[in-house]
């Protein structure tokens, strides 16, 4: 019995120290140490140290509150776990020996400064601030793996934070993104979204875009027509922003949606418990064709008009500063609005006036002989005065666009520089805060990759590395000038977001770009360093359910040819640093294609197919490009009528060297003409066999450029008896998008020397002229 007892101990003890062994070794897989290739931080903290070890988040871990206030922002993480893993975080007051986050004052740290400390047995974060404590438990949040964001159970995860000793503090007070809901209506919960991605990011300031010409969007009760009748529109989206007809007082508007008083209140509380300032936009004096469609008697003629379905230029429809009705209205409209909004600021637009109206308006003028004004543009700084005092006098202080400059700037007035940094420079020089937001970087409605291969947007470009790039403070301000410069923000206009997922595509992952350079000491910024981050964070963007761009991985080619060989030489990069680009000519793309690494020349007809690789994959939109030897190319060709010195491409061989142009007319591949056809002779040096020409052309309605009304094709042996051999009339149909397409136009076989082809531009009744462009004609 005792020699049975002594096995039995025996055994018992072998189990013991194999359980401990493998207890040890679970420990040791749990506390594992992170590298800081693993911490994908953005922005990136101003200071940081990485430590070995990391502190385990399981069912037992507690979340130790220095106070019941701070209940209100721990969803930031608790709400994370009790979806992906399965458990939520216990809240208490007292601390326990290990196995805790807590959240710590410390009187010492600055209004959104915070300090983070993590260790295998416990994560401490401290800050002065509810903004502190937002922002820390952000990056808590980033630091865990991202399967955090999952919305259903992950299993098999450990819930690891890297041991890390963070001191961090933003370099900017004003971190902004305005989103336009003016020009599309965008719902509540979609907003509350976004506030929260502004939060993960520690952007503090949203811009709050409520009122432009084609909708007003909040509701203020002493003028019910104001959303009754300004917040809806007639429904012109299947045409271009740019190309839609004006609409008719009296036709029924049906497009469009506003926030009730009570809906705005839960925004502001939803923006302020994730540390949000929301700053609303009341245009004037212009912007408000939806204002003077509801009260008429607002404009300087009286005259009933519609809320516009599209772009309106110039504008001229616009508030008349010589009422005093004028000035009623705005105050009423004010007193409603300021007790919505609790922050400081109060945005008055002021932007892209024309004030022909008030020129001729006997109201105005006799306002201008009243005060002693020089003119329209000191009767504009008079209206932004008046507001300036009465915004004052409600604690408030006015901010507006960089026009707010001309006629003489209100005393106190806070300017947003939008186009350009001069605006800026110019109002810090004065005395007056600074938003830079200039067009270069800032504007997000821009395109961020090849139009080719991107939603319609604004025909400009701002990829992700130009955002980087943004630096609110210039060298040549003096140190004066300097402290008056707040930060940077961001802004999406909507005239072509037509949804939630084109808003997101747009904002990401721009918007983390712009987080970065306004937080982050400008000494620790790098571009490469941010583009490893930024990479990984789109892993999490996946699992957070953004529809987010990829287009910094897309392959932009450049091509030059050579006339006299007949050769092309095509270069490609990708804007990410060190990425793989695989490519092919004539067969398909894959994992085995050949790895670009020199330029690619080619001397006959190919279809060039390339993207970036990553993990056997390909990444971004693919490229696809056709280049087509016909026999046309490098042919001497006269032109009747000379192309826009505008546009003029390359020049004269333009329309005969293989490269096609893009989306982007203005890349400098298109000719245009405007008014009068293109007449071209190309000359083949001899006689060839000839039966199909295209002429490759880009429609782009907004811009008033259309497809071709009539192409007829020539020939001749001689260049003096040309004979028609072929013509094709192109009917009219309206294109919201911007479209490229070859017209053929085909014939029956035969011998020329000379082609004549006369491309006749778009004529529309009472338009004075569209314009025409061709970047190719191919012989074949």
């Amino acid at each position: 019995m005792k020699s049975i007892c002594n096995k039995l101990r025996f055994r018992i003890g072998i189990l013991v120290l194999l359980s401990a062994i493998f207890m040890q070794g679970c420990e040791e897989t749990e506390r594992r140490s992170f590298t800081e290739d693993d911490l994908v931080l953005i922005p990136k903290p101003k200071n940081l140290e990485l430590r070995e070890g990391s502190f385990s988040v399981n069912s037992e871990t507690k979340l130790v509150l220095a106070e019941d206030s701070l209940q209100i922002i721990t969803p930031i993480i608790t709400d994370l776990f009790d979806q992906a893993a399965g458990f939520q975080l216990q809240t208490v007051k007292e601390t326990p020996e290990e196995n805790f986050i807590q959240l710590k004052f410390n009187s010492k740290l600055g209004n959104e400064a915070y300090n983070l400390d993590v260790s295998n047995d416990q994560v401490i974060l401290e800050s002065g601030s509810h903004l502190g404590f937002v922002y820390g438990l952000e990056t808590i949040r980033q630091l865990l793996p991202k399967e955090i964001e999952s919305q259903s159970f992950v299993d098999n995860t450990n819930w690891l934070i890297p041991n890390v000793s963070i001191s961090d503090v933003p370099q900017y007070s004003w971190r902004g993104n305005m989103l336009d809901v003016s020009r599309h209506f965008f719902d509540k919960e979609y907003i509350k979204k976004h506030l929260d991605r502004m939060a993960f990011l520690k952007l503090n300031t949203f811009h709050f875009h409520l009122i432009d010409d084609q909708g007003w969007r909040i509701e203020i009760k002493k003028y019910p027509k104001l959303t009754e009748v300004g917040a809806f529109r007639v429904d012109q989206e299947d045409k271009h922003w740019n190309a839609r007809a004006e609409n008719d007082s009296n036709a029924e508007a049906t497009f469009g949606g506003f926030y009730t008083q009570e809906e705005i209140k839960e925004i502001v509380a939803y923006a302020s418990d994730l540390g949000i300032r929301v700053v609303p936009e009341i245009e004037m004096p212009a912007h408000v064709m939806s204002a003077i469609a509801a009260y008429p008697w607002l404009s300087c003629t009286g005259e009933a008009i519609a809320v516009p379905s599209g772009g309106v230029w110039p504008i001229t429809s616009i508030y008349c500063p010589g009422k005093e009705t004028t000035f009623e209205f705005l105050e009423d409209v004010l007193t409603e609005v300021i007790p919505l909004f609790p922050g400081e600021y109060i945005h008055v637009g002021g932007d892209e006036a024309t004030k022909t109206n008030w020129e001729s308006c006997p109201d105005c003028q006799r306002r201008i002989r009243e005060e002693g004004l020089s003119g329209v543009e000191e009767l504009q700084g008079y209206f932004m005065q008046r507001m300036e005092n009465f915004l004052a006098e409600n604690d408030r202080t006015l901010i507006g666009w960089d026009e707010i400059l001309e006629g003489g700037l209100p005393e106190e007035a806070t300017v947003m520089s939008w186009r350009g940094f001069e605006g800026g420079w110019e109002a810090s020089k004065e005395g007056h805060d600074v938003v830079m937001t200039p067009t270069s970087h800032m504007y997000f409605d821009y395109y961020q990759g090849n139009p080719d291969n991107e939603p319609i947007a604004f025909n400009a470009f701002t990829p992700l590395s130009q955002v980087y790039k943004f630096r609110p403070v210039l060298d040549s301000m003096s140190t004066a000038q300097k402290e008056h410069i707040l930060g940077g923000q961001a802004n999406l206009w909507a005239e072509y977001i037509p949804t939630e997922e084109q808003s997101e595509y747009m904002l990401f992952p721009r918007l983390t770009a712009l987080s970065e350079v306004v937080w982050t000491p400008e000494e620790k910024l790098d571009w490469n360093a941010y583009a490893r981050r930024v990479q990984k964070m789109m892993e999490r963007f996946d699992i957070m359910g953004i529809n987010y761009a990829k287009s910094a991985y897309a392959i932009t080619p450049s091509s030059k040819i050579n006339l006299d060989s007949k050769s092309i030489e095509i270069t490609m990069e990708a804007e990410f640093p060190d990425q793989q680009i695989r490519y092919a000519l004539n067969e398909e793309l894959n994992n085995n294609s050949p790895v670009y690494e020199n330029p690619i020349s080619l001397d006959t007809s190919a279809i060039l197919k390339a993207a970036v690789f990553k993990n056997g994959q390909p990444m971004g939109t693919k490229l696809e490009k056709e280049f087509v030897f016909h026999k046309g190319v490098a042919s001497e060709v006269d032109y009747k009528n000379e192309f826009s010195d505008r546009y003029k491409g390359s020049g004269e061989t333009t329309l005969v060297d293989v490269l096609r142009g893009s989306k982007n007319f203005h890349d400098g591949r298109w000719q245009g003409w405007i008014r009068r056809p293109a007449v071209v002779t190309l000359d083949l040096e001899e006689n060839k066999s000839v039966q199909d020409i295209k002429v490759g052309t880009i429609e782009h309605q907004g811009a008033g450029i259309y497809f071709p009304q009539n192409i007829i094709v020539e020939v001749s042996t001689d260049n003096s008896d040309f004979r028609k051999v072929g013509e094709m009339d192109i009917d009219f149909e309206n294109n919201p998008e911007s479209l490229i397409k070859d017209f053929s136009v085909d014939f029956e076989e035969q011998e020329a020397r000379y082609i004549r082809v006369s491309v006749e531009p778009r004529s529309f009744s009472g338009r004075r002229g569209s314009w025409l462009f061709i970047d190719e004609i191919l012989v074949n």
